[in-house]
């Protein structure tokens, strides 16, 4: 009897197939009569590398064209970078697993190893994300922040061949590559918080497909699925985007789902943040309450401000 042939689609870069990879092989060992088969697909943000992403357009950036060819069954299971995908799905797709997370932290690459606190004065620093951008401004004003492009090993080579003292980037690109050695200082997530959804894989399928749904139950992970289910659900009620800084961290402590959250303007001079606990079957409530207490704090003003730049 022939093996059912499961085309998973990924961006060609090399996290994104290192990601996929893993996924093929835990699948395949959890379901031995399936047979898969990768296949790379280009996105709008991995063919334009020259504009900074908060000036690109939304968050499909590098999801689009993947989810597309989910919909035109060129592709039967899409992996994706959680922090990359939309919060609402298109019609006809869902998420079907997010597997263990990764560290969710960002990381800083520093030339001379020093921490983010004793960078000298004016330092130059490069970062891909607004977000970023924004904490790093609130936490050291004096720097000189910079924007980079490219996948994890064309931003390390780029900092390492140009003047600039230091990078920001996520750490579980840094640790799924093998490339810890680079990192100067873990940012405690709680400090410096995350893109929502950041270090977790998201497993998408089309909505009719039962059978694949069934299968890749196994490489669904319950913490991984309530702590991104609140940050996302976070990020949605304030229509957040690449455009606007906002960030968020959960986690599981003593039985309890927590969450923090902060949105700030691109200068992280108005910065806000708030924090609240909740039940861990109950994600999304935490996350809608913690977008109305931002709101209620002054998030409105900022949210309104950059969108009408």
């Amino acid at each position: 009897m022939s093996k059912k042939i499961i085309i998973i689609g990924t961006r060609g870069s090399q996290l994104a197939l290192v990601q996929s990879r893993w996924v093929q092989q835990t699948l395949q060992q959890a379901c031995p009569d399936l047979h898969t088969e990768l296949l790379t697909i280009q996105t709008q943000g991995d063919i334009i590398l020259d504009t900074a992403l908060s000036k690109i357009g939304d968050k499909g950036l590098f999801t689009r064209e993947i989810e597309n060819a989910l919909l035109n069954r060129r592709i039967d299971l899409a992996v994706h970078s959680l922090k990359d995908l939309p919060t609402v799905s298109p019609p006809g797709l869902r998420i079907a697993a997010i597997p263990p997370r990764q560290d969710p932290a960002d990381v800083l690459l520093s030339k001379d190893h020093l921490p983010l606190a004793q960078l000298p004065a004016a330092a130059v620093v490069l970062t891909s994300s607004l977000r970023r951008r924004a904490q790093l401004l609130h936490h050291r004003p004096d720097l000189q922040v910079l924007d980079i492009r490219g996948n994890v090993t064309t931003r390390i080579r780029k900092w390492q061949e140009g003047p600039a003292q230091g990078m920001v980037m996520a750490a579980a690109g840094l640790n799924r590559l093998q490339l810890q050695n680079h990192i100067t200082e873990r940012l405690d997530p709680m400090q410096f918080l995350p893109a929502c959804g950041q270090g977790a894989l998201a497993l998408q399928i089309r909505q009719n497909d039962p059978d694949l749904a069934a299968r890749l139950q196994t490489l669904d992970d319950h913490a991984a699925r309530a702590t991104t289910t609140a940050e996302r659900t976070l990020l949605a009620a304030l229509q957040g985007g690449c455009q606007i800084p906002i960030g968020a961290h959960a986690q599981l402590e003593n039985g309890r789902l927590s969450l923090k959250a902060m949105i700030a303007d691109v200068r992280g001079i108005c910065y806000i943040t708030a924090e609240d606990t909740g039940a861990i079957d109950q994600p999304e409530d935490l996350g809608k309450r913690l977008a109305d207490q931002l709101i209620e704090q002054g998030a409105q003003k900022i949210l309104d401000e950059i969108k009408n730049q």
